[in-house]
């Protein structure tokens, strides 16, 4: 690493010299291969569990995986991660096991209805209850490795920031830029649906077209993000730490978990409450956004009639490549968070406004809808008109600018708040990540009976998601406080070790 800005000693802390701009992006770079994986399963994975046989109404249940996974791995992989001793260094040893388990999950996920035909699961019967096994647990270690990966990868960047405020936010920009890139590759390979040609042994008994492309599109990720996250980890080496006694370091994990919890400070309770709402408006349009538009926009049944299930997936193809645009607009907006921050006035307002274009959007999901359906009433099943698509795509497009705001400002944010109170960024980014989790598995856990309560559709949830949106904008614009103001440092460009 190159010297350039010191990080002041504090309570459990060591000086590290500063990171390049080039070392940050080739860390943040990782991002990419975490969030192909991600695409995939946001925008194929709910079609195929239905695929499977699991009912709609049970579908929402499954994704209560990734939340419970996240309220107890990251703040743990943050609290150990902090106090690593690893002669590799605090972060990379996990982010290493991370990369590595979500290769496992992945194959698990895309071989699922292969390992359970061979199980003894019946092609003709509607429900494949091995298939479904194996897919939950692929499911489940998938985010366990995510919650593995994503938080050791954020508190690195924050170490080689070395306490400057500005390439605090700057790194987590880019980090949120990455992940758009991630999902520009992910949802361009869901759209495709021939890439299973590159492989046609994907194609078996049990695994139909459909199956065989998302299993090709696994497969893909898994070279993707073994490349990236090994070209990362031999790039950017990472000192080991030595420990400095700190007060209760006998302490058992939870207990110093709950302590930490009722010692953060104001400005860190304000920011957990924007995240929290925040999270219960993005949930549903993560869960439902691209069967929304197969159920909804185009009138499709994924287990329906012949031209109801041909409906479905041409829906479901258009949600891919309408977050492949979603994806395209995050990933340009992210570099412009930090300009954008000094025009408005901080990042409270960047938060706020953007809340408020979220809550406009799922209003208008709830319009789009509302005029496809009449339009069928009228003419019947059939691909839906110019006018409902281009609104459909639209909102897709727009929500990317809040997305990446979502991606990037509570992480820059708490960071910085706990660098201030000497916390360790693991642990802090690991509590953060309780109300992003917390959200999630309460709109899992009421999405899916709220919907069949309504008649079975994503509206109910869209229109919960967007009270919570515009709730959040309120509270980032008037309650949320700046950082404290910090003089600009000396930032290092170069590169090297």
């Amino acid at each position: 690493m190159e010297h350039g800005d010191i990080v002041s000693k504090g309570k459990g802390m060591v000086s590290h010299p500063s990171s390049s701009y080039k070392q940050i992006i080739i860390v943040a770079a990782i991002a990419a291969g975490l969030q192909f994986g991600w695409a995939l399963q946001l925008s194929l994975l709910t079609p195929y569990v239905q695929q499977l046989g699991v009912p709609r109404t049970w579908s929402s249940f499954i994704w209560l995986c990734g939340p419970m996974s996240g309220l107890i791995v990251q703040p743990t992989v943050g609290y150990y991660s902090d106090r690593c001793t690893s002669r590799f260094g605090r972060r990379r040893p996990f982010i290493v096991a991370g990369a590595v388990f979500v290769a496992v999950a992945v194959f698990l996920i895309g071989f699922a209805a292969d390992i359970g035909h061979s199980a003894g699961d019946e092609l003709a019967k509607r429900t494949k209850p091995r298939a479904v096994a194996i897919f939950v647990v692929g499911f489940w270690v998938l985010d366990v490795a995510n919650n593995m990966l994503q938080g050791p990868c954020r508190a690195l960047l924050a170490d080689m920031s070395c306490n400057n405020h500005k390439k605090m936010r700057v790194a987590n920009g880019l980090f949120s830029f990455f992940l758009g890139v991630g999902n520009v590759l992910g949802y361009a390979a869901g759209a495709n649906s021939q890439l299973h040609t590159l492989l046609p042994f994907t194609i078996t008994e049990a695994c139909d077209v459909y199956c065989a492309n998302l299993k090709t599109c696994f497969l893909i990720d898994i070279v993707f993000l073994l490349t990236v996250t090994t070209f990362a980890m031999l790039m950017v080496g990472e000192k080991p730490w030595e420990p400095i006694h700190m007060d209760g370091e006998s302490t058992p994990f939870f207990v110093q978990l709950i302590g930490a919890l009722k010692q953060l400070s104001r400005p860190m309770w304000i920011l957990m409450l924007v995240t929290a709402l925040n999270w219960v408006g993005w949930f549903p349009f993560i869960m439902y956004d691209t069967d929304w538009m197969g159920a909804e926009v185009y009138g499709g049944k994924p287990k329906g009639s012949p031209e109801e299930s041909k409906l479905y997936e041409m829906g479901v193809r258009a949600g891919a490549l309408g977050l492949m645009i979603n994806s395209f607009v995050l990933g340009f907006s992210s570099l412009g968070i930090e300009p954008l921050s000094r025009i408005v006035g901080g990042l409270r307002w960047v938060w706020g406004i953007v809340n408020i274009i979220f809550t406009v959007c799922m209003g208008g999901m709830v319009v789009v809808t509302t005029v496809a359906e009449r339009w069928r009433s009228v003419h019947g099943l059939a691909h839906p008109p110019p006018n409902v698509r281009a609104g459909a795509f639209s909102i897709f497009a727009v929500l990317g600018i809040p997305l990446s705001v979502t991606f990037s400002v509570p992480f820059a944010l708490a960071s910085i708040f706990s660098s201030n109170s000497n916390a360790g960024q693991g642990l802090s980014l690991g509590i953060l990540n309780l109300f992003i989790v917390i959200p999630q598995l309460l709109v899992s856990a009421v999405s899916g009976p709220l919907d069949a309560a309504f008649g079975g559709g994503n509206l109910p949830a869209f229109v919960m998601g967007g009270i919570a949106a515009f709730a959040s904008a309120m509270c980032a614009i008037f309650l949320l406080p700046d950082p404290p103001p910090q003089s600009d440092v000396s930032l290092t460009m170069g590169g090297g070790h």
